[in-house]
């Protein structure tokens, strides 16, 4: 398991080195005898390397690339935010099934920002925009924070400038536990901290350098003793020999963890849980097979219902019968282990 996140190599944009954060990067990876180049563009990044694709990928996930966001635009985020808050691209986890997979591409290799102010002036700014309504902004749309949050305290910079923005709210996930930097920061409850968790049998077989559900378990009971609004995402949920038992282990164990770690006063109505079942693409199944060869992920075609997404393309999800019956046994489970949890969908 990857206890922390040290990049094999360094690349940075000259501009980044007119920011405090970039500066300080530069000199802090140079004085740790990383490799540090510069390059033209975070977007355009050459000197990774690798043979084959597998290679390729790897590589990709132990390179760090410091640089500016220029775009004065946010995306959208729906349904689950109103606006992505791009402080980091990527992360060093080997999930086979990961989406962003297809989304970054063959050589998906981890970006930061450090032209914070300038961001959060820009959130600050839709906020403004929306007034008197509340806006929320998502901070995992297209990476995993915190691996990198050792080296620029970025998310705990958002988490608090949330915090002092009475019609602003946050939210990330994360599958990763290095959490304690956090655990202090003026968040007033504007932060909901979501964990990704799977069953032990997804994780060994599926999601390689990240850590177990057991330390994902522990590390979202330390963040409720820190009273942040908390969530869990279930996904993606796989259908295999013993699998409702094994979702009902790590149920069970994620409300013993909480019981034992929850504040005076709380109770699962203020848990959110979302449950997402596995899918695939055409175009994420190639690239998934390109990089991991022996993957024993379930993408046969045939087994699977094709359904056009929101976005246009199609996507390989689990029969109506087999969907029917995943949901009413995660609502199920929700039911028994958080009663008043508010469960914000099963898709």
């Amino acid at each position: 398991m990857l206890r922390e996140f040290i990049p094999t190599r360094v690349f940075y944009e000259p501009d980044a080195l007119d920011y405090p954060l970039g500066k300080t990067l530069v000199e802090n990876f140079r004085r740790l005898g990383i490799s540090v180049s510069p390059t033209s563009s975070h977007n355009r990044v050459t000197g990774i390397p690798g043979k084959t694709a597998a290679a390729q990928y790897r590589e990709a996930k132990s390179t760090l690339v410091i640089g500016v966001r220029r775009s004065k635009t946010f995306q959208t985020c729906k349904p689950s935010a109103h606006y992505q808050l791009p402080l980091v691209t990527s992360c060093p986890g080997m999930c086979e099934y990961c989406y962003l997979a297809t989304t970054l591409g063959k050589k998906p290799y981890l970006r930061v920002y450090v032209n914070l102010e300038e961001i959060l002036g820009i959130a600050s700014r839709l906020i403004e925009e929306r007034l008197p309504e509340i806006t929320q902004f998502e901070g995992a749309a297209t990476s995993d924070p915190i691996p990198v949050e050792r080296y620029t305290g970025a998310l705990k910079q958002a988490i608090e400038f949330f915090g002092r923005e009475p019609k602003g709210r946050f939210r990330f996930v994360t599958k990763y536990t290095d959490i304690d930097s956090l655990l202090e920061a003026k968040h007033e409850g504007h932060t909901r901290f979501r964990f990704s968790l799977n069953c032990s049998e997804v994780v060994e077989k599926y999601e390689h350098g990240t850590p177990s559900a057991e330390e994902r378990i522990i590390a979202s009971g330390k963040v409720l003793k820190a009273e942040y609004p908390l969530g869990f995402i279930i996904a993606p949920i796989f259908r295999f020999e013993g699998w409702q038992e094994a979702y009902r282990r790590l149920m069970e164990r994620s409300a013993e963890e909480l019981i034992k770690r929850a504040p005076s006063g709380w109770s699962s109505e203020q848990l959110t849980l979302e449950f997402i079942s596995h899918r695939f693409t055409s175009r994420a199944k190639s690239n998934i097979l390109g990089v991991f060869p022996n993957s024993a992920l379930p993408m046969e075609e045939e087994d699977r219902k094709f359904k056009y997404g929101q976005f246009g393309y199609g996507k390989y999800i689990y029969q109506p019968e087999e969907m029917k019956e995943m949901k009413e046994f995660f609502m199920e489970l929700a039911k028994d282990y958080y009663p008043s949890a508010q469960v914000e969908y099963f898709v």
